[in-house]
């Protein structure tokens, strides 16, 4: 049967996490502080489940390798995609992601490219996005000096904004923000800073100097976005960035909103709202937190109800 898949995922114990994912999504947390929900994942650290239909009780990794069709045959070795809402109830470390040739050389993965759209923030929020270094030995040396006020650019923010993260860009998630981040699938992160915090042990959590210096992009380069909007009758289709990576949106859906099929495959996440999803003639409800791919047979399809969603599509779509 030709229908969308539907997901159940893995949360993730942080160290800055907070109770979010249960308060606002409904989530059954296992622990104090989980700080990531891994909604739509196939990486070995985390790999979805199908709950319905044909392929219910199936790993997301496990139907990339064995039902490409599903994904239109698409290229590649691993499912590239990943989609995490995280809730920072403290500040992330300061961190920076490598690109592609650096990861897997180095980690046998991906890099990491990624993208935040902010579900909410408290007042006074902010994140830390970029750096003032001029060279890469300046670099070094207000690491190893801790001049973090010096290095690090801090950009206060709010409800509904995106950013564009790409691979060597110095960054940090700051208190009191939730976001919803899509990304390329990897895990692979070097801290840079860490508040000196430690872990649960008493121990300083490690850092990665070296390779933080070696993958930072230098002068840092603030990515220019092109968003545009849409209005199709109430609703609203926002085009948030179309990267070799991944391409975003948001539809935010005000009575009915029609679609047809443009990428190989969707994915997409409810932030807001509820509704429900017609695709055959079959009617799915949709709540807030909500996570489903449209797989490559899927055509058609039309959301109902006054929702949010978060939307990716593979590169090259």
């Amino acid at each position: 049967m030709k229908e969308p898949l539907f997901l159940d995922s893995i949360l993730q114990e942080k160290i800055w996490g907070g109770q979010k994912l249960h308060t606002i999504f409904g989530y059954e947390l296992p622990a104090e502080k989980v700080g990531e929900y891994w909604a739509i994942s196939a990486h070995p650290h985390g790999v979805s489940t199908v709950r319905n239909g044909e392929f219910k009780g199936h790993k997301l990794d496990e139907l990339w390798n064995n039902h490409r069709e599903l994904f239109d045959n698409a290229p590649g070795k691993v499912f590239p995609l990943l989609t995490k809402i995280l809730d920072a109830e403290d500040y992330l470390s300061v961190q920076v992601h490598p690109d592609d040739e650096y990861a897997l050389k180095h980690e046998g993965e991906l890099g990491k490219a990624e993208c935040w759209y902010i579900i909410d923030a408290q007042s006074g929020s902010e994140i830390i996005y970029g750096h003032y270094a001029k060279s890469r030995e300046e670099l070094a040396q207000m690491i190893h000096e801790g001049r973090w006020d010096d290095l690090l650019t801090r950009i206060p923010v709010k409800k509904g904004e995106f950013y564009y993260v790409p691979p060597g860009t110095i960054h940090a998630i700051g208190e009191g923000i939730l976001i919803l981040e899509t990304q390329q699938s990897s895990d692979t992160t070097y801290r840079v800073y860490d508040f000196d915090r430690k872990d649960d042990s008493g121990q300083l959590r490690k850092l990665h100097i070296k390779q933080s210096i070696d993958v930072t992009t230098i002068p840092g380069v603030t990515p220019v976005l092109d968003v545009t909007k849409e209005k199709v009758g109430d609703s609203i289709i926002t085009n948030f960035v179309k990267t070799p990576f991944f391409n975003v949106y948001e539809w935010k859906v005000a009575g009915e909103l029609s679609f047809e099929k443009q990428a190989s495959y969707t994915l997409a996440s409810v932030i807001e709202g509820r509704g429900k999803l017609l695709v055959n003639q079959i009617s799915y409800t949709l709540r807030k937190g909500e996570h489903f791919i449209l797989p490559a047979y899927v055509e058609k399809w039309k959301l109902f109800g006054e929702m949010t969603l978060i939307v990716s599509e593979p590169p090259g779509s």
